[in-house]
């Protein structure tokens, strides 16, 4: 099983960053895994709301049918999902209040049959970017 995980303090407020991070219609803009939706997404989400997206992962497709695990509003969200191949995926977003600022912490959890070994290891060295990355463009928004 591959981990990776990225935090860091930001200047949005956590308000701003709940409601782009909770909306479906803003991954496009923010979630760097994020290709597409493969079926409209409900506009709000809640526990055992289903979303089915195609992400994009070192350059390799894969469809994953999401399942909110939990939510807790406006501070955290879980979600796990199972892609292609046996692809296992649980994503954690928490957002927390400090000193006016907001520290975000997106951590994400796989495993499959042809995620291991050097693979496993490229996946993890690719998802670290990828949430630095997402953090950033999450920040962004919420500041617009």
């Amino acid at each position: 099983m591959g981990r990776i995980e990225f935090s860091k303090t930001v200047s949005a407020d956590p308000a701003a960053l709940w409601t782009v991070m909770a909306n479906p219609a803003t991954w496009s803009d923010w979630f760097s895994i994020h290709e597409r939706w493969m079926e409209e997404p409900p506009a709000t989400l809640e526990a055992g709301s289903r979303l089915t997206v195609k992400i994009l992962m070192l350059g390799m497709a894969n469809k994953l049918e999401w399942t909110v695990d939990a939510v807790d509003a406006p501070t955290s969200m879980t979600l796990s999902g199972t892609g292609m191949a046996g692809v296992k995926v649980q994503f954690a977003f928490t957002v927390t209040p400090v000193d006016g600022c907001s520290e975000i912490q997106i951590s994400g959890d796989f495993e499959g049959a042809l995620i291991k070994g050097a693979l496993g290891k490229a996946v993890e060295k690719d998802g670290r970017k990828q949430l630095e990355k997402s953090v950033t463009a999450l920040e962004n928004l919420a500041l617009a």
